[in-house]
């Protein structure tokens, strides 16, 4: 079963993603925000897809990417921002520091899980 890592400071936003999640058969680790969120990376190697919230305190959502980016044993691990941010400048900074999809809040459930599939190519 993959495991999927959930970043976001928003307990309902984490608790909506982790139930459509899982009941695609996915098991969930969650975080507060991008420091709680490298601390489960390093003790979870096996995460095969992070989904990570833009804004949030402590670390956010960019600042997270490019620390995932820089070490070399999580290049390849998709990452998917999911943000209310839907400017085309929050976009491009998504994907400069090495987001490989950006979706906007609210989520459907099938394109969250579409895009997951897609990326893991399951």
């Amino acid at each position: 079963m993959k495991k999927i890592l959930i970043v976001d400071d928003s307990k309902m936003a984490r608790n909506y993603h982790a139930y459509v999640l899982k009941n695609a058969g996915y098991r969930v680790i969650e975080a507060i925000d991008g420091a709680d969120a490298l601390e489960k990376l390093f003790s979870n190697p096996d995460i095969s897809c992070i989904i990570t919230d833009l804004n949030m305190p402590n670390m956010d959502g960019l600042t997270f990417i490019k620390k995932v980016r820089e070490k070399e044993e999580f290049k390849k691990i998709p990452i998917i921002i999911v943000t209310t941010l839907d400017e085309n400048y929050d976009k491009s900074e998504g994907f400069k520091a090495g987001a490989n999809y950006y979706l906007i809040k609210p989520t459907k459930p099938s394109a969250l899980i579409s895009t997951i599939k897609l990326l893991l190519k399951d």
